[in-house]
Formats: C-alpha cells, structure tokens, sequence
C-alpha cells in the first residue's frame, strides 16, 4: 500500500475550510470559489490510501474452494453408501480392525470425530469469512455499518430477498448448527459377523446432510459476495475505515481527536486526556449480550447434568433407561469406555430402521448442541472487538501501527484468536462424548439407534464452558491503560481519530493550539499527548480564535 504523503495537508485544507465555512469567517466570494474548486480537485484527484487485500480474497476463495471439495465428496460418499447399503448403511473406513475388548478402539474413534469437528470448523471459518466481509459492505451501503466486526449470523441487511439478508442468514445459522450436529453423527463403528473385531466407519445419511449442509452455506456465501461491492477484504478495521472515508461513505467528524467510542453521544467535542479507556463490556453493546449468554449456556449445561442425574436416580433399577453404576470418582473419565469400566449414564434405544428414525435423532442433537454452536460463534465478537484494539494500540508503541494485516496470521499470534480457534472443535467434540449417538452396525448396516447421555461428561462439559466464559468475561472487562482513546473497532471512532493514513502510524501530539491541541497520527513517531492540555481537531483552534 503506497504512502500518500499529501494527505495531511489535505486533510488539514479540507478540515480548515469546513470550519470557516461554518462560521463564515470568509474574507470574500473569491477566497471561497478559489478553496472549493481546490477541495474538489483534491477530491477528484486522490489516491486509494487503503489497501485492498486481494491475498485475502484469494486466501478465502482458496479455503471455500476446499470446502466445496470437502462437501462434495461427503456427498458423493453417503450416496454411495446409501445407494450399497440403504438409508442405514455404513462405510469402512480403510484402518485396521481393532479387538471389541481393546481400550484404545473407543479413544480412536473418538480422534476421527475430532478430526471431523476440526474439518467443520475450517470449512466454516473460510466461509465465514467472505460471509463477514460481504455482510460488513451490505450494512455500509445501508449507512448501518457501526464496528468492524458484527454478529455475523444475527445480523441482516434489509430486504428478505437479500442474500446478506434476515432470511438467508436465518438459514445459514440453521446450517451451521446442522454441520456440527452432522458431524457428531458421522463416525461408529462396525461389526463384521462372526468376528470379535470391529472397524470403525462412516454412517451414509449423516455423511450426507454434513455435505449438504457445508455446500448450501457456501452457495448462500457466494451469492451475498456478489451482491455487493467489496472495497477491500482486509479484516483490518483501518483499511475498512479509510475506505468508506475515501468513498465518501463515512465522513470524520471535527473536534473529536481525544474522544473514545463510548464518547460517541456525549455533547461537546474537544477533552481532556483520560488515564483509563473504556472496557470492551462497556463500548460495545452486543459485547454484553454474548456473555451473557455464555454465562445462560454454562447455566443450562449443569441444569442438564442435575436433570439426567435426577432420571438416574429416578429408574436405576431399569437397566433398559439407567446404567447399574452410580457417578463416583470410580466412574468419572474424559472418555467414557464402554466396554472396559463402568459409566454412569441414561439411554434411550430406537429399534426401527427407516428415515424418520434419523430424522429425530438429528432434532434431538440439533436442539440441545444448537446454543452450543451460536454461543461460540457469537464469542467471535469478542475475539475481533479484542484484536482490533490492540493493533489500534500498536499506533502508541515503538514500532507504531501496520495497518494491513495477513487474514491467517492473527490466528495464530492473537492468543486469544488461537484459543477460539481451538474451542470450537474441542467443546463439540466434548458434547459429543456426552450426548452419544451410538449406532452399532452388522455388516455395513446399523440394527439400531442409541442416545446415551453420560454425566460425568456432561460435567467435563460444564466445566470447560465455565471456564470458556470465565475468560471471556474477564477480557471485555479488562481497562486499557493509556491516553489513547479506545475505538475497538468503531469505523466513525477511527475515522475521527486517524487523520493521515499510511502504512505504517503512530498516535501522539501534533500540534499546539491558542485554545486547543491537537492529536492525531503520522507516518512517524510523535510525542506523547499533554495530560493536562485539550484537544480538538487541527482546526478547533483557528475557529476558537476567529469567534
């Protein structure tokens, strides 16, 4: 992205000629043709000060390309499978037999579920992607775009027949929950007749609802990409920023260089530096929603970990409903063995063989995993409002601001970004361990459906989540320390707040004035603000000494 070294003093012009037309402080009629006709060729003239990203879009483009190949061949695989073996057929997969009795044919099937969850969760992430960047333009043109992250699935563009719409992402979310669910479903294991051996294979039907499932999401995705016009497909809040101000479709407000995003409806624009900045909890208010939440899923979980205790109790003389041991030290595991140690669970068999028995089960699964997917998805918000801050906080440090930023590499240097990266595959793969889907196969052919719920699971789930919204409490909570005004990620905040964009920035003092200062960045390093001086915009302190 090339520098734009003019744009200060364009700014600094345009700025300066808004103020005095305000107040109109104008010497003559000719001073004022002379200043628009300038202001319009500056206009005209501009150079992009934003970058564009197109790596992104081919990093994107490239991982929904691989999950329509993903989902295309989970397609073609469970019609296969149930083409040979029925709307109950299973499939091998190529991995040697493992005795019925051996500890770890249990713990191997549950890494290829894991494997799976993983899989679901790259493919929906790259289609997540485009989606966020689609959904974040949409909302731009409706002038509804206020943070650079948004609640992706609950968040439409107007119109029903809007492919970034209410509808559409209506759907999408069902979809979303319906490839985790698919995924949970997918793996089990089979045993050839006459032997006590069994492989570990995949169920047709699931297989093919989870390819269903993944490519309606990328077809809906596409269809929302080309529906409007992306400026750049950076996640960068500031290449989203100096876009819409270049386009016009955002416009910086004056007198507002040392005012934080929760200072947006405060009346009065210039301030004092303030120690402390605002806490992500109270700058954003969907912030506060989503932990909300997590805090009712935690609640929900040890409701239905008390709930199939109470069944336990209620029939554990009906070795057909209960299991025969009660929750002990004993009986507490990660992973429940079936064979090998004793588990302290509730079951519900399904003995007949037919379509609508799937049906049920995929609604049973999808309703209690379903808060589950939407929860860690809305912690995204978190994450990105989280991120945003912090690369807006590099414009005060020695090495100053680098707007553009690599789409994969936040992942995996954000700690935060790497920890939800790792959730959302690790707690689906511990709710399937405690709401199992047990589906015993004969030669290629499940006999019968089982969901088992296990408390000791149920628990390890609980506790995972406590934890998962414990941190996710204490992080939007946290006070960034500084001087520095806090936008994490609010487009008009940044807009106010940036007044020379270059690759790379640093926020400090920038000048004196009779009855303001003024802070802003550049394109190296500046002083640090003056704690007991106010600050406006570059031109607050010629208006104040003209009036």
């Amino acid at each position: 992205m090339p520098p734009m070294a003019a744009s200060p003093k364009v700014r600094e012009e345009s700025l300066h000629l808004s103020s005095l037309l305000t107040h109109d402080a104008l010497p003559n009629h000719q001073d004022l043709d002379w200043m628009i006709s300038n202001a319009k060729f500056t206009a005209d003239t501009g150079t992009e000060f934003y970058d564009r990203s197109l790596t992104s879009r081919r990093y994107a483009l490239v991982g929904v390309a691989c999950s329509i190949i993903f989902s295309c061949s989970c397609i073609i695989a469970g019609i296969v499978t149930l083409a040979n073996h029925g709307v109950m057929g299973v499939t091998h997969m190529h991995m040697q037999p493992m005795n019925i009795f051996d500890p770890q044919l249990d713990l191997r099937k549950e890494m290829v579920a894991l494997a799976f969850n993983l899989i679901v969760t790259l493919c929906t992430e790259s289609i997540g992607f485009i989606h966020n960047i689609s959904l974040r333009f949409a909302l731009a043109s409706e002038s509804r775009l206020r943070f650079n992250t948004n609640l992706r699935l609950l968040t439409a563009a107007r119109g029903w027949c809007n492919p970034n719409g209410a509808l559409l992402n209506s759907i999408s979310a069902v979809l979303l929950i319906i490839s985790y669910s698919s995924a949970s479903l997918v793996v089990c294991l089979d045993a050839p007749p006459f032997r006590e051996s069994e492989y570990i294979a995949l169920t047709g039907l699931p297989l093919l609802v989870l390819g269903v499932a993944l490519l309606l999401q990328v077809i809906i995705t596409l269809f929302g990409m080309r529906a409007v016009k992306i400026l750049t497909w950076s996640s960068s809040p500031f290449d989203l920023t100096a876009a819409l101000v270049h386009h016009t479709q955002l416009t910086p407000a004056t007198s507002r260089c040392m005012r934080c995003v929760s200072a947006l409806d405060v009346g009065g624009g210039p301030a004092k530096p303030s120690e402390t900045q605002p806490s992500a909890w109270h700058a954003h208010p969907s912030i506060r929603k989503v932990v909300i939440s997590l805090w009712g899923i935690v609640a929900a979980c040890a409701g239905w970990a008390a709930l199939v205790m109470y069944i336990w109790h209620k029939y554990t003389e009906t070795d057909s409903v209960a299991s025969p041991y009660a929750l002990t030290t004993q009986t507490w595991s990660f992973i429940p063995d079936y064979a090998n140690s004793p588990s302290n669970y509730i079951i519900y068999y399904m003995h007949g063989i037919g379509i609508q028995w799937w049906v049920l089960v995929f609604v049973n699964v999808a309703i209690v995993q379903g808060p589950l997917t939407l929860g860690l998805h809305c912690s995204e918000l978190i994450v990105n409002a989280i991120r945003d801050e912090q690369q807006w906080r590099c414009a005060t440090r020695r090495k100053g601001l680098k707007t553009a930023t690599n789409p994969v590499k936040p992942i995996f240097t954000h700690p935060i970004c790497l920890l939800l990266f790792i959730a959302k595959p690790f707690l689906h793969w511990m709710y399937g361990l405690s709401f199992t889907t047990s589906s015993p196969a004969k030669d290629e052919e499940i006999y019968y459906l089982q969901l088992s719920m296990f408390t000791a699971q149920i628990w390890n789930l609980c506790i995972a989540l406590f934890i998962f919204a414990s941190f996710f409490t204490f992080i939007p909570l946290r006070r960034p320390h500084g001087p520095q005004p806090a936008a994490y990620g609010h487009v008009q905040t940044l807009a106010n707040l940036v007044d020379e964009w270059s690759p790379v920035m640093w926020w400090g003092h920038k000048e004196d004035g009779i009855s303001y200062c003024h802070a802003g960045t550049s394109d190296h390093p500046l002083p640090d603000v003056k704690m007991d001086c106010v600050y406006a915009g570059s031109g607050a302190g010629s208006l104040a000494h003209l009036s």
